[in-house]
C-alpha cells in the first residue's frame, strides 16, 4: 500500500509540474491553476519523500501530511477539471490528483487500524 501511495504521489507531482508549466505559457488567466499545480507538486513530492524514510516516520505527522495531500489534490483536481477541455495537461493532472487522493485516503484508513 505504501508503494502504491508513493507512486500515486510521484505521478501527481509530475503531472502537476507539467500542468503548471503549460499554464504559465498561456498567461494570466491560468495563474490560479499554475499556482495550485505548483503547490500540489511540492506537497506530493514532500509526502512521497516522507514515506521513503519509514524509520523516521511519526504516525501523526504522516496522517497530517496525507490529509494535506488529500486537501490539495482535491482542490487542484477541481481547478484542473475546469480547463480539461482546453488543455490536455489539465485533464491528466486532474486524473493524477484524483488517484493520489484515493491512495492517500486508503493509507489514512489503513493507519487507523
Amino acid at each position: 500500500m505504501m508503494q502504491d501511495t508513493m507512486m500515486a504521489m510521484n505521478a501527481a507531482s509530475m503531472a502537476a509540474t507539467m500542468c503548471s508549466a503549460s499554464d504559465m505559457r498561456t498567461g494570466g488567466e491560468m495563474a490560479t491553476c499554475a499556482a495550485m499545480c505548483s503547490n500540489t507538486a511540492m506537497l506530493a513530492d514532500t509526502g512521497m519523500r516522507m514515506m521513503m524514510r519509514p524509520t523516521g516516520m511519526d504516525a501523526e505527522a504522516m496522517r497530517t501530511m496525507l490529509a494535506a495531500c488529500v486537501a490539495m489534490g482535491t482542490a487542484c483536481a477541481a481547478e484542473c477539471r475546469q480547463h480539461a477541455d482546453m488543455d490536455e495537461s489539465c485533464r491528466y493532472c486532474a486524473m493524477a490528483c484524483d488517484e493520489m487522493v484515493a491512495k492517500c485516503r486508503a493509507m489514512v484508513d489503513a493507519m487507523a487500524v
